[in-house]
């Protein structure tokens, strides 16, 4: 029997799961399943929603099968050195900011940050925490972290726009704290889409409330330089947001760029 602070756990995880499934995203079914299953084996719920998120991916293997070409390093969790040395698997935090956000595991990771689904023990709620990457970070782009998170803070609760919960450092290293966005990215909806076409509907849907963030930012004064399908996101219930104001710059305020810099996706 689990204790009562991991059955509230539980019970946040299966909201969550109902909440993905009322939105259609049975990949996040699938994985919010599995992390039920992880805690609690005998799970009859989080069973259940895993045979259904099974059923409507068929095209997909299940997140715990090997696939036959896998390569072998990853197969056993390890990671090996050319000659066939094994190196330990990096290890997922357990928690970051003297306990407040516990982590359930990792979201994603680019090539700026690690995203992880955490739990934020004071406000008691599930967020996003970012931890950006410091290899190569200078002040510059450290200067770029804030300025993002202040970007986001001058637009305040728009709906359009992602908001930024906390802002700080981990053992030296930056980290935003965000909401979960359960339906994606609009680059990975094009991708999964048939032939990579969204239906009229909704893509009239995005591009009119991207737009509506878009002209709010502008009257505040800010200009994102970097907007793509892979910076605007979907809320489980389909919102959209625009996120990643890393680029962000205040027309109230100097240029950090450089004569000559390229700033923002040149693709």
């Amino acid at each position: 029997m689990p204790s009562e602070r991991v059955q509230r756990r539980i019970d946040r995880l299966l909201d969550q799961i109902d909440a993905a499934e009322a939105g259609g995203d049975w990949r996040s079914v699938r994985h919010l399943s599995s992390d039920v299953l992880d805690i609690d084996p005998d799970n009859v719920e989080a069973t259940a929603y895993l045979r259904a998120a099974k059923r409507r991916l068929p095209s997909e293997r299940s997140a715990t099968a090997e696939p036959e070409s896998r390569p072998k390093s990853l197969q056993d969790g390890a990671v090996r050195h050319p000659d066939g040395a094994a190196l330990a698997a990096p290890e997922t935090p357990t928690s970051f900011v003297n306990g407040r956000y516990e982590v359930s595991r990792l979201l994603g990771e680019g090539g700026k940050k690690k995203v992880y689904l955490a739990h934020d023990t004071t406000l008691d709620r599930d967020v996003a925490f970012a931890l950006i990457k410091t290899e190569g970070l200078d002040d510059e782009a450290r200067q770029r972290v804030t300025r993002e998170a202040q970007a986001m803070a001058r637009l305040g609760d728009n709906p359009n726009i992602m908001p930024i919960f906390d802002l700080g450092e981990e053992d030296g290293q930056p980290y935003l704290v965000q909401p979960v966005m359960g339906g994606g990215d609009v680059e990975t909806l094009i991708a999964e889409a048939d032939e990579g076409r969204l239906s009229l509907e909704m893509a009239l849907r995005i591009a009119s409330e991207t737009c509506s963030g878009v002209d709010f930012a502008h009257s505040q004064g800010i200009i994102h330089r970097d907007l793509k399908p892979s910076n605007i996101w979907l809320s489980v219930n389909g919102t959209v947001r625009i996120g990643d104001f890393g680029l962000a710059i205040s027309l109230d305020r100097a240029r950090i760029t450089q004569d000559q810099m390229m700033v923002g996706t040149v693709s």
